[in-house]
């Protein structure tokens, strides 16, 4: 899976309306009035100068959740752990893979058996650039 990086714009100021809880389950008592506002940017971006968008481009981490043409959040400043989605620096290239070390050997693994898993060999330039902390997806 390919990414598209672009920087988030710290400067646009977009507050949205809040409605508070939505119930997904059985309706809940009338919650029709609004809040509060919502700032989408303090949300999504704990570490701003470490904080990158990228459009998902391909279908390698499919059964991760993450579908060509989602938006995801990227954070620099995040450590890897365990299971996270990293975004991978690999040979000139931006690619989104969950790591898995199997005794000194180090594989980037897709979500999709349609993939093999890629192994790292001695030589590749390779760098974990940063972790998904949020997926935006288009539902309709």
């Amino acid at each position: 899976m390919k990414l598209k990086l672009f920087y988030p714009d710290q400067g646009s100021g977009l507050v949205l309306p809040a409605v508070g809880h939505i119930s997904a389950g059985f309706p809940s008592p009338a919650d029709d009035y609004l809040e509060a506002v919502l700032d989408l940017n303090e949300l999504l971006i704990k570490n701003p100068s470490a904080t990158f968008y990228g459009t998902a481009q391909g279908d390698s981490m499919r059964g991760a959740g993450v579908e060509s043409g989602d938006l995801l959040v990227i954070d620099k400043a995040v450590p890897y752990r365990h299971n996270a989605l990293a975004v991978c620096y690999l040979d000139g290239e931006f690619t989104l893979k969950r790591l898995q070390k199997e005794g000194e050997d180090l594989y980037l693994m897709p979500a999709n058996p349609d993939y093999p898993p890629l192994k790292l060999r001695e030589g590749n330039d390779f760098a974990v650039w940063g972790i998904v902390t949020y997926i935006i997806k288009k539902v309709y």
